[in-house]
């Protein structure tokens, strides 16, 4: 059985078992297990949401019993109040969530599909079948300034021998920035967009933008020169600051950066 047969039917094993707990109400499952099933591939993980009668949830949480079940746990953390990742003894890597009836309206639940539900309920849950809609920038003015930015703290970080950091205000928090701001200046390709994480399928959205991801993220040696390679790129497609230009530039040469 590969991959994604065994995440389906493990997500059908724990409906069964949820089954025979009578304050269980509905399991859902979510991401590529919920109604994006033509993603699942041999990398993927169980995504799912619990919801149980008022003032049960946290039972579900405290004692996992419902999952060793099914397949033994290997592995459980718990890391949010809520919810707790696990892995099961044959591998099968899963994050869930329980909670109680109450949430329906509060949890973002977009593009859940309904693997058991206890007969007769009638869920409450107001945008399960709607699709996720994903806030964008309109105007790049925002992002890319705070890029700008982020790139001179980043490298003056870098200057005073704080390379770690110098390497995330450069590398995650310039790089996320321009990311979310590529629709307005490239054509996406079709993919599905992640609501929660923007550089999810970012090589598939934007295959010639991914061809720069080597000069841009040249990790923690070498931080002034990916600042460049990002710099360069905000520079053709927005128009910096001459102030701020010539201080970047001066301060990344300076540090071991050269001008492409």
């Amino acid at each position: 059985m590969n991959r994604p047969e065994q995440l389906l039917e493990r997500l059908d094993s724990i409906g069964q078992s949820l089954s025979k707990h009578e304050h269980a109400l509905l399991l859902l499952g979510v991401g590529s297990v919920g109604t994006e099933l033509e993603r699942l591939d041999s990398y993927s993980d169980l995504d799912f949401f619990v919801f149980t009668e008022q003032g049960y949830s946290t039972g579900f949480i405290e004692n996992l019993d419902w999952l060793n079940s099914v397949c033994p746990l290997s592995y459980h953390f718990r890391n949010t109040e809520d919810g707790c990742k696990i892995m099961f003894d044959d591998g099968i890597y899963g994050e869930f969530a329980v909670f109680d009836e109450n949430k329906m309206t509060e949890v973002p639940c977009n593009g859940g599909r309904i693997i058991w539900s206890k007969p007769g309920y009638k869920h409450a849950i107001p945008s399960l079948d709607q699709r996720v809609s994903v806030d964008r920038p309109v105007t790049a003015d925002f992002a890319l300034n705070e890029a700008i930015t982020n790139i001179y703290v980043g490298l003056c970080r870098f200057a005073r021998g704080e390379k770690l950091s110098a390497k995330t205000f450069i590398e995650t928090y310039a790089m996320n920035q321009l990311l979310s701001v590529l629709h307005l200046y490239l054509k996406e390709q079709p993919s599905r967009i992640d609501s929660y994480n923007n550089d999810r399928r970012i090589e598939q959205r934007y295959p010639d933008f991914a061809m720069h991801f080597d000069p841009m993220l040249q990790g923690y040696d070498r931080v002034p020169q990916s600042a460049i390679a990002i710099f360069s790129y905000i520079e053709r497609i927005f128009p910096v600051n001459e102030k701020m230009s010539r201080e970047i530039k001066d301060l990344a040469i300076r540090l071991g950066a050269t001008l492409s």
